[in-house]
């Protein structure tokens, strides 16, 4: 009992750590941006009608949708947009039109969420070093060197993993609200009657009379659930049980108290509008506040870039990006990876955020357009979730998904209005990768249509062999094939070039499923095709680790026993020669095919030893 006692309190602290860091960092640029709009008419009453919105934002959006409902439809116990998407589409499988629209829609989603990835760690970061110009106003131009710095050094140690510095994370966030807390208690205890913003008649009565304002101001207004989405992705980690403890026990009450701080300061103080956070503080509590936020920050964007790292992993097993350069850290923990590309791919285009608009709050004019789609795209996907795979009447799946999707489009249609202010900035990296991930899709759809069509079927073919077989050599071969049941043209050459067989062959294709996990029970079918020849098929699901000679360990019990020592394994490398006609556009070919040319090997990507790999090359058009 103790243990799992103090099991739920290190996942609940690590759960403040990792996943609340975005939404925690949002009180240093929300109510500033709100205010500082220009929109709002400054007022008391306005004052307590923003708060309160801001209030029932965090109790709706947050609360409500993610931490009560959304955390439910777990994947085999996975979270985040891939897995519901994969959790959607399996329950519409016997409707193939709408299982493709709605795998359109969530591959877009996930797409957003590099734009989203860009945009967080630049502007969570820039708001923070700002406050060196609240302590003095000299201190300006230093604000964007410092910001490249810090984001150079995160970027830097991306290589070493975070299991080092990881363990700190959960405290430093949890000093982070505590600190977040006592700033917002200082100012209400100087001014309580701003507790009143709790009732949401302010919210609704500030609505009725503005709601040309309202409908601008929540673009803004958004900005203080930035990071919601990261609830769900790391329900893998952590686990439903921790994330709601975490935000009801600290998060959600040192965020409200701290924007009701806020709130107090604008009531007292309305000059403080330019930067309430910070002019909440103490002078001498200045700059250990600034180190701290910078810290929160820092922590903020690393889970971002761990989380794209583990999307693209999974987006890749899912078959809708070339397979990429992907290095363990953790000897233990296989979810610690680290992608060089996309890591520096990343940290350049920050990089070219931060130099392009210079400070947060012209990058919030960029953000939201981003994570209001992502949020819509999960109310749609959890739609089809609770109707289709949880069998609930469509009346109550309409009423449950029904309010959230208002309050989202809502969000969504407003930050509209940022399109040409900034709001194309994570619009373009989306549709950059969105173009990136469907040309894949579909370029391996064609180029699998083309080997099918020019397969030979592989039973008759070893048949054919065997009635006048070649001489065959020591040790076993495996050929890595796309497509089961049909010949390798690994082995096409092999025989022509070398004219021999293995005494063992193994004709090994590997599947990737649309579910998180797939057991070792479930990893292998094995299909003998006399002659000491064996059909292999290895499933993986998007968050398993592909590893073949591993795999095949297993087939031992099976009457084929293989030495690591006498096993070659024959790949066939394809060069993709696009043509014009029947396919896609051509410069859809030709981008495919240089993506084609530029996957890492997958010997690497199937850890194959290397000098055991044998690879023969083919010109495949399409």
């Amino acid at each position: 009992m103790t243990s799992s006692k103090s099991s739920l309190t290190a996942l609940t602290l690590g759960a403040i750590g990792v996943v609340y860091g975005d939404i925690g960092t949002s009180v240093l640029y929300a109510v500033k941006e709100v205010f500082g709009s220009g929109h709002v008419a400054f007022s008391p009453e306005n004052v307590y009608g923003i708060l309160s919105i801001f209030f029932w934002t965090l109790t709706v959006v947050v609360s409500i949708k993610y931490v009560l409902l959304v955390l439910r439809a777990d994947n085999h116990g996975e979270g985040g947009l891939v897995a519901m998407l994969a959790l959607a589409s399996q329950a519409v499988k016997d409707k193939p039109e709408l299982r493709r629209v709605l795998l359109i829609i969530g591959i877009f989603g996930t797409s957003l969420f590099y734009g989203d990835g860009v945009i967080t760690p630049a502007i969570s970061v820039l708001s923070a070093v700002e406050g060196l110009e609240v302590i003095s106003p000299a201190f300006k131009g230093y604000v964007i060197p410092t910001t490249l710095v810090i984001l150079f050094g995160l970027f830097a140690v991306q290589k070493r993993g975070t299991s080092g510095i990881g363990k700190f994370f959960g405290p430093i966030t949890l000093v982070w609200f505590a600190v977040l807390a006592l700033l917002g208690i200082a100012q209400i205890i100087t001014n309580p009657v701003i507790l009143k913003a709790v009732s949401p008649h302010y919210a609704l009565m500030f609505m009725w009379t503005n709601p040309g304002t309202t409908f601008i101001i929540l673009g803004a207004v958004v900005l203080c659930v930035t990071g919601a989405e990261a609830l769900y992705a790391d329900l893998g980690h952590f686990g439903k049980k921790p994330i709601r403890l975490a935000w009801f026990s600290v998060v959600m009450p040192s965020l409200t108290l701290n924007y009701f701080g806020q709130g107090a300061l604008l009531l007292k103080n309305p000059e403080s509008v330019k930067n309430p956070f910070y002019l909440m503080a103490p002078e001498w509590a200045l700059l250990p506040l600034v180190l701290l936020a910078t810290m929160a920050t820092v922590i903020a964007s690393q889970a971002l870039i761990t989380g794209a790292f583990s999307v693209t992993k999974q987006v890749i097993q899912l078959g809708y990006l070339p397979r990429l350069n992907i290095q363990h850290t953790s000897v233990r923990d296989t979810g610690q990876i680290y992608m060089p590309m996309v890591n520096w791919g990343l940290f350049v285009t920050i990089v070219l955020a931060v130099l392009m608009f210079r400070s947060s709050s012209n990058l919030a004019a960029a953000y939201g357009i981003a994570v209001c789609t992502d949020m819509l795209i999960t109310t749609i996907l959890t739609f089809y979730v609770i109707r289709y795979a949880w069998g609930y009447p469509l009346s109550l799946c309409l009423a449950a998904t029904g309010i959230f999707f208002v309050v989202d489009f809502a969000f969504f249609a407003s930050n509209l209005m940022k399109l040409f202010a900034g709001g194309w900035f994570p619009l373009v990296i989306g549709g950059l990768v969105f173009t990136l991930m469907m040309t894949w899709k579909e370029g391996r759809e064609l180029l699998n249509g083309k080997l099918r069509a020019d397969a030979i079927d592989l039973p008759s073919f070893l048949e054919s062999v065997f009635m006048s077989p070649p001489a065959r050599v020591e040790g076993t071969a495996v050929f890595l094939t796309a497509e089961t049941g049909t010949v390798p043209n690994a082995m096409l050459h092999n025989l022509k070039h070398n004219k021999v067989l293995h005494a063992q062959n193994l004709f090994v294709t590997v599947q990737n499923h649309e579910v998180p996990w797939i057991g070792m029970d479930k990893r292998l079918e094995i299909e003998s095709l006399g002659h000491h020849c064996w059909q292999v098929v290895i499933h993986y699901g998007f968050k398993n680790d592909p590893d073949v000679p591993k795999a095949l360990q297993r087939i031992k019990s099976r009457g084929c026993e293989m030495d690591a020592m006498t096993t070659s394994y024959f790949l066939s490398r394809d060069t993709v020669i696009p043509t014009i006609g029947g396919g896609m556009s051509p410069w859809r070919e030709k981008l495919f095919a240089q993506m084609h040319h530029n996957a890492s090997g997958a010997a690497d990507f199937l850890k194959l030893p290397n000098n055991s790999v044998v690879e023969l090359g083919s010109k495949i058009e399409i």
